[in-house]
């Protein structure tokens, strides 16, 4: 349904046909996100080789298999520690918090939900999600002529965020 930056016009017509053609497929969270554990040390390399270039990656607190962990700070302490030591110069380590459905935005044209980490929004509204509510963002859609990977959509995902 999406290869490179651009969507099959046979399946993908428009954002619910394609939601309706198309699923998502579990994510190679090491060889192509560059997502490692060790203990309780999580990894995460900014930019990952494999069969393509990934740049970025996001990692989502899940409470089980089918619902995101909804964090309540109110008069609660939350700490962590970053190991920024080989973070190159003009890169941000951010971490934030997003206000997404618990649900990952399950529903009957998104069956995927928290498990496959939809349901992604942020305070910039990023147009470049694949899916977003449960349609895909075919229309507008327009590849990023510095990516291979990427393009953005006519519709963004906002939604309330706060930076730690």
């Amino acid at each position: 349904c999406y290869t490179g930056n651009t969507w099959n016009a046979a399946l993908c017509p428009d954002d619910v046909t394609c939601a309706a053609n198309c699923v998502l497929d579990c994510a190679a969270y090491s060889s192509t996100y560059g997502v490692t554990t060790s203990g309780s040390t999580l990894k995460i390399d900014f930019v990952t080789q494999s069969s393509g270039t990934n740049v970025g990656s996001r990692l989502y607190l899940l409470e089980n298999t089918n619902t995101y962990q909804l964090l309540q700070l109110k008069n609660q302490e939350f700490t962590f520690d970053v190991n920024v030591a080989n973070l190159p110069c003009g890169l941000n380590g951010a971490l934030y918090l997003s206000e997404m459905p618990a649900n990952g935005a399950a529903s009957a044209t998104n069956t995927a939900g928290a498990a496959y980490g939809t349901g992604y929004c942020d305070s910039q509204c990023p147009q470049d999600l694949k899916y977003i509510n449960g349609a895909a963002n075919v229309q507008g859609w327009v590849a990023d002529s510095n990516s291979a990977n990427s393009g953005t959509g006519m519709y963004g995902a906002c939604c309330n965020e706060m930076d730690i």
